[in-house]
Parts: structure tokens; C-alpha cells; sequence
């Protein structure tokens, strides 16, 4: 079982930070608090397959439609087998659907993509709780298995501060249906969000993180205040068992 919270020691009154490592380190009352936030089930009611359908039903021609739809359905047997077993296996096998598309085509359609699927898809309540962490002075920032460009006007449409998402590999200007590393799931986002807390001089201990995803524990547990929201039956057990936070966002 995962710890509840991570606990990082402060740094008393008169402790002397090592030169070159101011910024890393800072005592707690300066440190800013960043929120994570989850997208698929925790801001947005939709999941990775409905960018991709869109995309893949939108391609240059008919013939490469036809093509591409053909393609997914005779992968969806691994596709299935893969969101059981593993969620980064599921990301590899989601955007080798992509591979041949061009980045062009890709990147002319995200403005369409994100107005037709993933904004109506936005919960209710989803914009006052990214505002609330605003108003605190929180950095908000999204972390997400999605793609970079669909993920960014999500960001601008909410109101977030950056952005942690999945890149697709490109050579010669087409898709290679690989991702850049590192791949944005399951465990790799807890160390991801170590990371950008270092590097951006927060405290992991005053940061919040929010999913709907029994696989996200460990991203929840490396944050002093994780919290559980619109939360699968796995996640509601462990959050209600650990005192979490579990909240519940109206639908759009």
C-alpha cells in the first residue's frame, strides 16, 4: 500500500543552504504550493480514446479515414488487454494509431479536436476549483497522458500554469506512432511531479494533487495534500480509508 502523504523535512531558522542550491531549497513559509491536476475523469469527463477517434476519423482523405478506422478497430482487442494490464502499455498502443499522420495535420485540427471534444467535456466545477488554487497563489499545473498541443489550450482555457503531457515522436514531418520519453502514466507521474516541484522551489509537503484514477496513488501520495475527485471505487476505498479529501464535480 502507498503512504498516505509525502512528509518532507523543513529547514529550520538559521540552517545555511549550500551555494548553488538556493531555489532547490527554501524555507517552508517561502515556498510556493503548486496543484497537479489529473485530466481524463478529474477535470474533463472524457478519456484519450475520444481525441484520438476524432483524429483518426478526420484524416486528409476518405481513403486514409477508411484506413485509419480499419486500423484501430482490428487494434482494439490490445487496446483492451493493454488498459487492463498497464497504463503506459495503453498509451503506447493509443497513439500508434497516430503513426503516418502528419504533424501539419495534427497540429491544423487541435483547435477544432479541443472545441468539439475535450472543451464541452469540461466539468462544471472544474474551472472554480482551478480558480480556488489561483486565488491561493498556487501554480497550477496540469499533468496529463493526452497529447502537449490539445493539453496547452486546455491549460489557457482553465487558467493553468504548465503543462505535463505525452509528445509524439515525428520524423521527416509524420507521426512515428512513439512517444518522446518520458511517457506521461501511472508511476512516472508521481516522479514527473517530483521533479517539476524541484525545479520550480516547491515543497512537496504544501503541494496538492487531484485524480480520479486508482492509478494515480503514487502521484497523490508523493504530495503533502492529495485529494480524490470524482474518484473510481478503488481510489474512493483508499481515499476514505487515509482521510483524503473526495470530491465530486458536477457534470458539464
Amino acid at each position: 500500500m502507498y503512504p498516505a502523504t509525502h512528509r518532507a523535512g523543513g529547514f529550520a531558522g538559521g540552517f545555511s543552504v549550500p551555494k548553488g542550491a538556493r531555489g532547490l531549497y527554501r524555507p517552508r513559509h517561502l515556498a510556493m504550493a503548486a496543484c497537479y491536476f489529473d485530466v481524463d475523469g478529474t477535470l474533463v469527463r472524457t478519456n484519450l480514446v475520444h481525441p484520438t477517434l476524432y483524429y483518426l476519423f478526420n484524416q486528409a482523405n476518405p481513403q486514409r479515414t477508411l484506413g485509419k478506422v480499419v486500423g484501430a478497430l482490428l487494434r482494439a482487442p490490445r487496446l483492451l488487454a493493454a488498459e487492463l494490464q498497464d497504463r503506459r502499455l495503453f498509451n503506447e498502443e493509443l497513439y500508434a494509431l497516430y503513426k503516418g499522420t502528419s504533424e501539419d495535420r495534427l497540429l491544423t485540427l487541435a483547435d477544432d479536436a479541443y472545441e468539439k471534444v475535450l472543451k464541452p467535456a469540461i466539468f462544471k466545477d472544474a474551472r472554480k476549483l482551478v480558480a480556488t488554487c489561483k486565488d491561493k497563489g498556487h501554480e497550477v499545473v496540469i499533468i496529463s497522458g493526452a497529447l502537449d498541443f490539445l493539453m496547452a489550450r486546455l491549460a489557457k482555457e482553465l487558467g493553468a500554469d504548465d503543462v505535463i503531457a505525452n509528445k509524439l515522436e515525428f520524423l521527416d514531418g509524420l507521426a512515428t506512432g512513439r512517444m518522446l520519453p518520458p511517457v506521461v502514466a501511472g508511476p512516472t507521474k508521481a516522479l514527473l511531479v517530483r521533479d517539476h516541484a524541484r525545479d520550480h522551489g516547491h515543497d512537496l509537503d504544501e503541494c496538492f494533487a487531484y485524480s480520479d484514477s486508482y492509478s494515480d496513488v503514487p502521484m497523490l501520495s508523493v504530495v503533502g495534500h492529495p485529494a480524490a475527485v470524482n474518484p473510481d471505487r478503488a481510489l474512493d476505498r483508499l481515499a476514505r480509508s487515509y482521510q483524503w479529501p473526495v470530491v465530486y464535480l458536477d457534470r458539464p
